[in-house]
């Protein structure tokens, strides 16, 4: 099949490596060409505009960082509206505001385009594996005609609702994954100042009840002080901001998330901000002069 796809950063070239292992041919755009020569290595054909991407494809991906980024691509000059055909399926896999994605859904109706958005978790990791959790909102039709190649992609692909649904869904993990990540930091670094090995408590608790993915995923990284981003703070305040803008519209209280959010932001001023978030352990390292390390 042939597939279109924009966005080419972290996330973006194992997806698109993915795609074209099971036998697709993808056509692909980023504003850095780099990313767009590293995709072309991997067998990609590379297109001189979002535009151009549309024009030669009937499903197209996105996968871009934020709100305002999708909407320039697809509703901006040259994008993939000026070049998309009726009857052109787009699929946001960005985490963005779910109010944006219904924005963006009714403009792409208008032009006769039918959207979903299928925002993804899993970090750099699990989209180089194929094993993302992909979340998805839309028209449930849509999503039936497209989950064969979502599932190129990743180890599951949830139908959450209407348009909007799978980035809310992304919101409600996202949230999930910063409190445990600043849970096991706090966690850790009592177990690190009381005197114990941070390795022997992860070996004693990860198989119970404590247990996470994100533990068992982060811990690693932080007792090897590796803070290579497979997501960035950046990301993650961005993802927060939205959660906290949309609980502020619904009337969701969101207290744990706002104080997160301080303390990625306060790694972000100290110029943190492109580490991986697992460093938020260092936010308590600041405060204690420790180290949670090997």
């Amino acid at each position: 099949m042939k597939l279109g796809f924009i966005g080419l950063g972290i996330m973006g070239k194992p997806m698109v490596n993915n795609l074209l292992k099971a036998g697709n041919e993808v056509v692909v755009f980023d504003v850095i060409k780099e990313n767009v020569d590293i995709a072309a290595g991997y067998g990609a054909v590379a297109a001189a505009s979002s535009k151009e991407v549309a024009e030669q494809c009937s499903l197209i991906i996105t996968m871009l960082p934020n709100s305002p980024h999708v909407k320039t691509v697809v509703m901006g000059e040259n994008g993939v509206l000026e070049g998309a055909k009726e009857g052109t399926i787009l699929v946001d896999m960005s985490s963005i505001a779910p109010l944006a994605s219904q924005e963006i859904c009714k403009a792409c109706a208008e032009k006769g385009v039918k959207m979903i958005d299928a925002p993804v978790s899993g970090g750099e990791p699990k989209a180089i594996d194929g094993t993302m959790s992909i979340m998805v909102g839309g028209d449930k039709a849509v999503y039936d005609e497209v989950y064969d190649i979502l599932m190129t992609m990743g180890g599951s692909a949830v139908y959450c609702g209407e348009i909007g649904a799978g980035n809310t869904t992304k919101l409600a993990n996202q949230v999930i994954v910063a409190l445990n990540i600043a849970a096991v930091s706090e966690a850790f670094m009592l177990s690190t100042k009381a005197g114990v090995d941070p390795i022997k408590v992860f070996d004693a608790i990860k198989g119970g009840l404590a247990g996470s993915t994100v533990m068992n995923a982060k811990i690693p990284m932080i007792t090897e002080g590796n803070f290579k981003p497979g997501f960035k703070i950046d990301l993650h305040i961005k993802d927060l901001n939205n959660a906290l803008e949309t609980g502020h519209g619904v009337g969701a209280p969101l207290p744990f998330t706002s104080l997160a959010m301080e303390i990625f932001q306060n790694l972000r001023a100290d110029g943190m901000g492109q580490c991986d978030h697992s460093a938020m352990v260092k936010y308590y390292e600041k405060l204690t002069g420790t180290e949670v390390r090997k």
